[in-house]
């Protein structure tokens, strides 16, 4: 979808977007369309509530005109600009249009910039499509996209500055979304590697350590977990540095790391899952994909920040090498774990990623975020994502992010308790809680907090968040690219 900012609305439109506050009154440059669309407003069903949607058509000088109800113009917010521009693509879709105007102006107490490029966001979200699998198109399907979007304003250069970050990010969720929906017969851990480094090309330092790189650092953690897979594990190391040499803008200490987990296809391994369980498994690796999506948005927009992702990429199936309950796994950090559940991998491989970005890049903080655990989904539903974290100030910021990014979290605990649950007779800790159903998230939390080497860090249990089961304002169904905004706000509140 391209979109391009003018002056002026074009008379030869075939499709303009208004929009209409609360009292049905047209808004910004929407108020001079005129009667007819007022009187097409007067219809009894449409009160002009946030999202809501009258299609006049043969009105003023375009074919189409589409007003989209704000409700009250004062309680607009980025997020809900973004979420009408997703009602706005969804629509122009459903009616076959692939080209609009939209008209600023001045809508409610936003900036012309802000609530623009965040239409614009939204428009770009909703209308993803992962379609390079389809080889027969339905009959009228088309557009397949939206070809283009004018966004009409008197303020184009701010609106330009905007719309460029928006459309970083957006690069970044799509990149995240494309991961995700890959199936797993082309997504193995190496393949994955592979997309990544070619983010090399928008100036992110790229490092990729093989199967014999983790045995020669003594990564047990994911050696374990990979072991009944034919496809070997990687660990891939992604570095967005963008205070450059002089070290310009306000961030303090080490680099942030991200570490996300990349389990590109989790079967449970020998303690395996029931069909239905594996249905959205190819997903497993969302954690990773959000990290990746996340440091490429920082580098599309020239972000002044110092990033380092953490990506161990692994497959868990079942084999006759696989890991077995009752292994002892030497981690990365010499520390023992006695397994319990081979379909509690994530926690595994995670130790040894999280003490690699600790010990290596003597991070600032550090935020993971994985498809852990059905106990927090369990216990949260698909409102909110599970945080866990050894520092106030931290979780705090976190918290902030979620929320700025829509994609909100609610804190749990993490305390010695939850430590001491997890000590085992015949090594230094069990990977799972005696009772394993009983707080699952929160011992797998405890868990990994002992391998930060002390270091603030909040842990971002995200599990059913990677996939959409249905259309929803700004998503299509599939992949969500959950966690890339999220990543992204926390970032520019660091820079």
């Amino acid at each position: 979808m391209q979109v391009e900012v003018i002056a002026k609305p074009a008379a030869s439109a075939d499709v303009t977007v208004v929009f209409a506050g609360e009292g049905k009154k047209l808004l910004g440059l929407g108020t001079p369309l005129g009667k007819a669309v007022q009187k097409a407003m007067a219809a009894p069903s449409f009160a002009a509530k946030r999202g809501e949607i009258l299609d006049v058509l043969g009105a003023a000088d375009a074919r189409r005109v589409v007003v989209v109800g704000v409700g009250n113009p004062k309680a607009l917010s980025a997020l809900r600009a973004r979420k009408l521009g997703g009602k706005i693509a969804a629509h122009l879709l459903q009616v076959r249009e692939p080209r609009a105007q939209v008209l600023g102006g001045g809508i409610g107490k936003l900036e012309d910039a802000v609530f623009l490029g965040n239409i614009a966001l939204g428009a770009r979200l909703r209308s993803y499509r992962f379609g390079k699998y389809v080889t027969q198109a339905k009959p009228g399907s088309e557009p397949a996209e939206i070809a283009s979007l004018s966004l009409v304003t008197s303020q184009r250069a701010a609106v330009q500055k905007i719309l460029a970050d928006a459309e970083a990010l957006a690069a970044g969720i799509c990149f995240a979304r494309d991961q995700v929906n890959e199936p797993p017969s082309t997504l193995w851990p190496d393949v994955f590697a592979k997309r990544l480094a070619e983010l090399k090309k928008h100036g992110i330092a790229v490092e990729v350590h093989d199967e014999g790189a983790l045995r020669k650092m003594g990564a047990g953690g994911i050696l374990a977990v990979a072991q009944g897979s034919q496809h070997p594990p990687r660990l891939v190391v992604l570095r967005w540095n963008g205070l450059g040499k002089s070290g310009g803008g306000k961030q303090k200490g080490g680099p942030i790391a991200l570490v996300g987990k990349g389990v590109c296809f989790d079967s449970g391994g020998l303690s395996l899952k029931r069909t239905a369980q594996m249905q959205t498994m190819k997903g497993d690796m969302g954690g990773a994909a959000a990290v990746a999506g996340a440091i490429l948005a920082a580098a599309l927009r020239k972000a002044k920040v110092d990033v380092v992702g953490v990506m161990a990429l692994v497959e868990n199936m079942p084999s006759g090498s696989s890991f077995r309950p009752g292994d002892i796994v030497k981690t990365l950090a010499g520390k023992t774990m006695e397994i319990v559940d081979t379909d509690a991998e994530g926690r595994v491989t995670l130790v040894d990623s999280l003490y690699y970005a600790a010990t290596r890049f003597n991070p600032s903080c550090i935020l993971d975020a994985a498809t852990l655990t059905y106990a927090v989904s369990a216990a949260l539903g698909p409102v909110y994502g599970g945080l866990f974290a050894n520092d106030e100030a931290l979780a705090r910021e976190a918290l902030a992010a979620g929320e700025a990014a829509g994609e909100e979290l609610w804190r749990l605990p993490v305390n010695e308790h939850y430590v001491k649950n997890l000590k085992s007779k015949i090594a230094d800790y069990r990977q799972c809680a005696p009772d394993d159903v009983s707080a699952d998230a929160a011992h797998a939390a405890a868990l990994m907090g002992e391998f930060v080497s002390g270091k603030p860090w909040a842990h971002l249990d995200i599990a059913n968040k990677e996939f959409a089961p249905r259309d929803s304002a700004i998503c299509p169904e599939g992949a969500t690219g959950y966690g890339v905004a999220l990543f992204d706000a926390f970032l520019r509140q660091r820079e």
